[in-house]
């Protein structure tokens, strides 16, 4: 067996980043939901209603950014393992939609603690990699895409057949 393509890898980072991201996604809101955040490592004016307010106001946000993007790497590998060409079609504009949502996420948070003046690491470092870490591998998936021309195989598809 050969080794992996650049190409590959880079798909295969891409699930990577995914995966952990809308899984974790889903055990912080568990965690919070069930309300098991200690309040020293919670944000500042953790109990300040407004401020809950607004962290739960990500919940929807979250939440679909994790559901597209555990559904698109489900899908890509549904897409794998059949070989007709329109099985998990939607996996590529799923995978482009979790990313973006996942990276909105990032920003709303990241404009709203430098609007507060609070640059509690704690905060920004997971809300800097959520905007950052989907801009590359949008650019990636996009030109990949384009650059596949005529063929019918999605991008994270093939990748996984390498």
């Amino acid at each position: 067996m050969t080794a992996p393509d650049r190409a590959s890898r880079g798909v295969r980072a891409i699930k990577a980043a995914m995966l952990v991201t809308d899984v974790g996604f889903l055990l912080y809101w568990s965690v919070a939901l069930l309300d098991l955040i200690p309040p020293e490592h919670a944000y500042k004016d953790y109990g300040d209603p407004v401020m809950s307010d607004w962290n739960y106001s990500f919940l929807p946000l979250d939440i679909a950014a994790s559901v597209t993007g555990l559904f698109s790497l489900f899908l890509a590998g549904y897409r794998r393992r059949r070989t007709k060409a329109r099985q998990g079609a939607l996996h590529l504009p799923l995978t482009l939609i979790s990313l973006t949502l996942t990276s909105t996420a990032g920003l709303q948070a990241v404009a709203f603690w430098s609007l507060r003046g609070d640059w509690s690491l704690t905060w920004w470092i997971p809300n800097l990699v959520l905007l950052l870490f989907p801009i590359p591998a949008i650019v990636y998936l996009l030109r990949r895409a384009a650059g596949s021309g005529a063929r019918t195989e999605e991008p994270m598809a093939a990748a996984g057949r390498r």
